[in-house]
């Protein structure tokens, strides 16, 4: 009686899963899922995205197709706002933000809507090592430079890391970073390197410096002087930030400053997706990660694969948000450490016609002259791609300049 009981049992479980995968098949069919991600076209997030939809199809039921959409903004707040309030919540919507945004609200950006545990985690493509690197010859060489000379490196937005981690680096061990914001992804931060512009950037990641930027980084044009959240084996002799804590207190802060990069290349589900749906992008994503055609591709893009599963990146969210209230008090202070500084500044460009003791005069090609105040402190001046002070801007000399509503130039670079 005791077997007939569990064979009808059986029987019947097995109708019910067989059922659900109908449902799904019948739900997934004909329908198009989108992959929203919060970066611009040509990075990393992008080239990791692309390859993701490329094979998610085969692994979902129904088939469904899958498109990716770009939604810069704000370092990817923008986007995570769009999934957490105005997205589809059935199960056609992912987004991919970046780490910085999924946290955001936790460290003081009252313009996310959202808290990260509210995200429903599908996994994490690679487990990823977050750099500040610098260009060649731009000067700029070791993370002592950071403390012994004023730098200029470049960001999109305040909250994303690459205006973060130099802000931090700034509140608490006092290096000398001016960042500089308002660049549209990295691939335009790599071009202001290449003019001169910018001595580098904290918004590269090993996975980006191995694909998207990879012949900069063989060429050895864009080197890593320090590296965060997960230590790369590969980057024997670059400094972690955890390395530069004095005490237990400073690696706590910077811990959890820093151990978001971990989970970059998460993809997430929109809160209220049903739970049966959630279940199935998680198993399609374990699938993909393990699946030879995919491995293939990323091996061909120079993509590392180091997964974490849904469950892994959920737990990861917890622990980072159970950080002790004094811990996130002071990540939260050094976070905001200098962040309206060069936010909203104006760019001139043309050729120097007079050169005074504290102004520059740049007229344009319209020939409207233009004088903007300068100061020791506050402006950093770059001439052929190194570092230069006033007395070396000659009459003559094309140039490109940004300042700040007080008429005060924080950067000026000349060829």
């Amino acid at each position: 009686m005791a077997l007939r009981r569990a064979w009808i049992f059986g029987v019947a479980f097995a109708a019910f899963a067989a059922g659900g995968a109908r449902a799904e098949d019948d739900f997934y069919r004909g329908k198009v899922v989108t992959l929203v991600i919060g970066d611009p076209p040509g990075g990393g997030a992008d080239t990791y995205a692309r390859l993701y939809a490329q094979h998610l199809p085969r692994f979902l039921p129904g088939a469904p197709s899958v498109v990716v959409q770009n939604m810069p903004g704000a370092s990817s707040v923008v986007a995570a706002n769009y999934a957490y309030k105005t997205a589809p919540k059935d199960g056609t919507l992912l987004v991919m933000p970046q780490a910085a945004a999924v946290f955001a609200r936790m460290f003081g950006n009252q313009a996310a809507a959202y808290q990260p545990d509210e995200f429903q985690w599908v996994g994490n493509l690679d487990q990823a090592t977050g750099t500040c690197s610098a260009w060649k010859g731009s000067g700029l060489k070791s993370f002592e430079d950071l403390i012994n000379k004023p730098v200029l490196l470049a960001a999109v937005a305040p909250s994303g890391v690459a205006s973060e981690y130099p802000r931090a680096l700034n509140a608490l061990y006092g290096t000398r970073i001016k960042v500089i914001h308002g660049y549209v992804g990295t691939g335009n931060i790599v071009i202001a390197m290449q003019n001169g512009e910018i001595q580098g950037s904290c918004a590269f990641m090993v996975s980006a410096l191995k694909s998207a930027f990879r012949t900069h980084f063989e060429n050895g044009d864009l080197t890593p002087i320090l590296q965060a959240a997960r230590r790369d084996p590969e980057l024997k002799g670059v400094p972690h930030i955890l390395d530069l804590a004095r005490d237990d207190g400073e690696r706590e802060v910077m811990r959890l400053i820093s151990d978001r990069d971990i989970m970059a290349r998460s993809i997430a589900l929109p809160p209220g997706a049903p739970a049966d749906r959630v279940a199935t992008m998680r198993r399609a994503f374990d699938a993909i990660m393990k699946d030879p055609a995919f491995l293939e591709g990323a091996a061909k893009a120079n993509l590392p694969i180091l997964p974490n599963t849904g469950a892994e990146i959920e737990a990861l969210v917890k622990r980072m948000m159970a950080a002790p209230a004094p811990v996130v008090a002071r990540a939260r202070a050094a976070l905001e450490f200098g962040i309206t500084e060069n936010v909203d500044l104006k760019s001139l460009a043309g050729a120097i016609s007079k050169v005074g003791r504290d102004s520059i005069e740049l007229t344009d090609a319209d020939g409207t002259a233009r004088t903007v105040k300068m100061s020791g402190a506050a402006t950093a001046i770059m001439v052929a791609g190194a570092q230069g002070n006033i007395e070396g801007l000659k009459t003559g000399m094309t140039c490109s300049l940004r300042y700040s509503a007080d008429n005060m130039a924080q950067v000026v670079t000349c060829k």
